[in-house]
């Protein structure tokens, strides 16, 4: 079963920093894409962060470039989300989801909350 797992999530005052964590499995992780992707509460979906297969080639939405960064560690099948300097507009459901273009499978997300 193709499954995404995402974890990290939690409460953070703005300024601070949270690293997120997706458990990739019943797939081959080393040759997919990886994505995060955000909803804010009462909003649509916003696309984050995309990263290849070898994880040297990461790109960042304008909103977030600078203070996030997206890895991925293919020997664990994981992906991450270190996220820098967090602000109020940050706080959303967090998912990691596999694909380049098409987002195919998606995990079931991690809440952030950045307030104080």
């Amino acid at each position: 079963e193709v499954q995404l797992v995402e974890s990290g999530g939690g409460l953070v005052q703005p300024g601070g920093s949270l690293r997120l964590s997706c458990a990739a499995s019943g797939f081959t992780f080393s040759t997919a894409a990886m994505n995060w992707v955000r909803q804010a509460p009462g909003k649509g979906f916003e696309w984050v962060s995309v990263i290849d297969t070898s994880g040297s080639n990461p790109v960042h939405a304008d909103s977030v470039k600078g203070r996030f960064r997206i890895s991925r560690d293919n020997a664990k099948n994981t992906l991450f989300l270190q996220m820098d300097k967090l602000k109020p507009e940050d706080t959303a459901v967090y998912y990691c989801a596999r694909g380049a273009g098409d987002l195919e499978v998606w995990g079931q997300g991690t809440l952030v909350t950045v307030s104080s």
